[in-house]
Parts: C-alpha cells; sequence; structure tokens
C-alpha cells in the first residue's frame, strides 16, 4: 500500500485534516432541526400545489363573543375591512355562565366565527384585542382539519398571504 502513497499523495490540506469537532456536529443536528419546520412546510406546500391537495391545518376558525349584536357587527366588518377573514358570521345570542373576578356572572353573548388562514390569527387576535369593549375578550382558534376544497380554496384566495 506504500506504492499507492507515493502514486497518489493527499493534498496537503488533507493530510492534517481531523475528524469533525463535536461542535461541529452539534452545530449541524441544531441547524437541521431548525430547519425541519421551514422545510417540512415548503414539501407539504409544493405537494399540495402539484396534487392540489388540502394541508390540514392551513384554515382555521376564531371563535370571537361579543357584547350585542352591534358590536359584533362592527367588529366583524372591521375584521373583514382589514381583509384579515375570508368570512364572518354572526351568530344569536347566545347563554354564557362564567367566573370574573371571583363571581359567577350570567349575560348574552353573541359569537363571531371567523374564517381565515391559521397564520393570520395571531395579527387578528392582536387586532380584536385593540378594538374589542371587552377587558378580556374571548378570541379562541381551532384549525381545520378538512373540508370542501372549493371552499377552503376561497378562503385561500379571500385573504391575502402575511
Amino acid at each position: 500500500m506504500e506504492w499507492l502513497s507515493t502514486r497518489c499523495p493527499l493534498p496537503p490540506a488533507a493530510q492534517g485534516c481531523s475528524r469533525p469537532s463535536r461542535t461541529t456536529l452539534l452545530l449541524v443536528v441544531t441547524l437541521s432541526l431548525l430547519m425541519y419546520p421551514v422545510l417540512r412546510s415548503l414539501a407539504l406546500q409544493l405537494h399540495s400545489a402539484i396534487t392540489g391537495s388540502y394541508i390540514s391545518g392551513t384554515h382555521s376558525i376564531a371563535f370571537i363573543n361579543c357584547l350585542n349584536e352591534q358590536i359584533a357587527k362592527d367588529i366583524a366588518r372591521a375584521i373583514m375591512d382589514k381583509k384579515l377573514a375570508a368570512c364572518v358570521n354572526i351568530l344569536p345570542k347566545s347563554s354564557a355562565l362564567y367566573f370574573w373576578k371571583g363571581e359567577l356572572e350570567e349575560s348574552t353573548e353573541i359569537l363571531l366565527l371567523v374564517k381565515t388562514r391559521t397564520s393570520k390569527i395571531g395579527e387578528l387576535s392582536n387586532y380584536v384585542r385593540s378594538i374589542h369593549p371587552f377587558e378580556i375578550p374571548e378570541i379562541i382558534s381551532l384549525p381545520i382539519d378538512q373540508g370542501n376544497p372549493l371552499y377552503l380554496k376561497w378562503v385561500e384566495e379571500s385573504v391575502p398571504r402575511d
């Protein structure tokens, strides 16, 4: 084998080369883990674009309670004007029982069902908190697992990307 090293000597940089350090390996593993969600998201979007299939959780429904119908309409219109949703349903009065400042309260409320992109939930929540008269407004969202593909495509087209 000695004859091989004389015929094909290693380049000078490779002769003193050592194994990768633990720090280098840790850095590579950490970057791989940090990049996984981004790469997964891109792969799902590419798959969806090619096959036309829906990616579970791409859209969400947000639930927002309001004190009365006028406030509900005002908030719904404000959400739509900001293009934070494709649609807002205003559901009629419902009774609510809840604890507030240690006391059991009972009231009637109007429920908004807001259909939007999941990526818009943070912005929607911040905006509604800024205009809602409640000290702590109820803003809860659930991801949409499945649905009518044409409807979900319409939601996608109606709410601008980030």
